[in-house]
């Protein structure tokens, strides 16, 4: 097997993995040469590597946001009101409709601008989302009075995992696998 530095963990840990989530870590590892945080000098956007994976995910039947104009975004309802219509959706750069698999790319503001935690507060009350897939540098570079600094997103998005999949005082509605890009 060839050496890659595109890994993911799922939650819970008790359970294996859905069964499609193999072939979209396949994808990633496909493109990893363009969307690699380790041996990028400066990451790209979440737009760009969105991008660069959007003819993999596509061919899996995923739903790929295809710009930010607002009739280019992909909404999951969260309410319906009167008649059956969504009164509130939340945006989601990908979704599968068989699988149920809502995806979110986040880059540089994955860790330190707290995507991570709306990604997940969102899929919450996203309806017929069962599996979120939250993809996040593995390292996200930047400056910082002149220093070159280097934030473990991946890192410190599993451990928010292990937190809310782990602990006794919260039950999670559907399952998550974390990918570091």
């Amino acid at each position: 097997m060839t050496a890659t530095e595109i890994r993911f963990t799922s939650f819970p840990q008790t359970e294996p993995p859905p069964h499609f989530v193999a072939d979209v870590i396949s994808g990633f590892r496909s493109n990893e040469g363009a969307i690699g945080t380790k041996g990028l000098t400066k990451g790209l956007t979440s737009n760009d590597v969105l991008t660069v994976l959007r003819p993999t995910l596509q061919t899996l039947g995923f739903q790929i946001e295809a710009s930010k104009s607002k009739e280019d975004k992909i909404d999951r309802p969260v309410f319906f009101g009167e008649n059956g219509v969504p009164e509130l959706r939340y945006q989601i750069d990908a979704y599968h409709p068989e699988w149920k698999c809502g995806l979110e790319v986040e880059a540089g503001r994955a860790w330190m601008g707290n995507a991570v935690y709306r990604d997940l507060i969102q899929a919450l009350v996203m309806v017929q989302l069962s599996h979120l897939i939250l993809a996040v540098p593995n390292a996200y570079k930047y400056k910082s009075l002149g220093r070159s600094i280097i934030s473990s997103d991946y890192a410190n998005t599993v451990a928010v995992g292990k937190a809310l999949y782990g602990h006794t005082r919260v039950t999670m509605p559907y399952s998550l696998t974390i990918v570091g890009y």
